[in-house]
């Protein structure tokens, strides 16, 4: 039978500091990944990757900016000297301002768009060439739930994370001859820590009313999932999108 663990591969998570990133990047070395974390802010991506040395795997702390195709591939370049090639990428960053579209300027779309969509084009073709020498790899992309029910005064947002399914689906199509899948997890309400500078969320006692579950999910549900398609027990599943929402979203 197929079984969930990843011992001999190499995992890149991004946005892998804190919340859902953190969790994905954990629950991969659980299961005998090797994992390098990327993120902006330093202390976080050492703090996770001292967590995943205490576990007895490797890992490697990258600062980047994975909305800068010249940073990533020197992030993929310093992972490929540290821990080999990567062939688990899981696309994780994202950034979800609140603005309407007669407040949001055209550098603000292009911001966003280039940090949650394009930085998985950025990274995808960065490690596809050595998927592709092995004839093996797994490309998560973590989209939400707003790409696929749409959300007012988040254009931007709503945008890049319904092109994260358009890019799972075209890749799942043009990578599948080299034993390389290629899914989408999308989280619906997530119990998370928010930094001081994120914009107001719903009190959570609303958000409960709209999950039949009765209840917000949580960061190691998602890095469940995470770890379910990175495994062979998903060898058979591809171009797909996994909704994780508690029934708050049934498409």
């Amino acid at each position: 039978m197929p079984t969930f663990r990843l011992d001999g591969h190499v995992a890149l998570v991004t946005g892998g500091g804190r919340n859902i990133g953190r969790a994905i990047a954990l629950a991969l070395a659980e299961h005998g990944a090797d994992v390098a974390v990327c993120a902006r802010h330093p202390e976080q991506v050492e703090a996770v990757a001292g967590e995943i040395k205490a576990m007895g795997r490797r890992a490697l702390a990258v600062v980047a900016d994975v909305g800068d195709p010249s940073q990533v591939v020197a992030m993929i370049q310093q992972i490929e000297d540290k821990l080999g090639p990567v062939d688990i990428l899981v696309n994780n960053v994202g950034v979800r301002p609140k603005q309407s579209i007669l407040e949001m300027s055209f550098d603000d779309w292009d911001r966003i768009i280039r940090v949650n969509l394009s930085s998985a084009f950025y990274c995808a073709k960065a490690v596809v060439p050595r998927m592709m020498e092995k004839r093996y790899g797994r490309i998560i992309n973590i989209s939400g739930r707003s790409g696929f029910s749409g959300q007012a005064d988040r254009a931007h947002v709503v945008t890049s994370k319904a092109g994260m399914h358009g890019l799972t689906k075209a890749l799942a199509h043009e990578l599948a001859p080299y034993g390389i899948t290629v899914n989408t997890v999308s989280p619906g309400h997530i119990d998370t820590t928010r930094s001081a500078d994120s914009p107001p969320i719903a009190d959570a006692a609303q958000l409960v009313q709209s999950v039949p579950l009765g209840r917000l999910g949580l960061p190691e549900e998602i890095a469940a999932a995470c770890v379910y398609l990175a495994s062979p027990a998903a060898a058979y599943v591809t171009g797909q999108v996994l909704h994780i929402n508690g029934g708050a979203l049934m498409p």
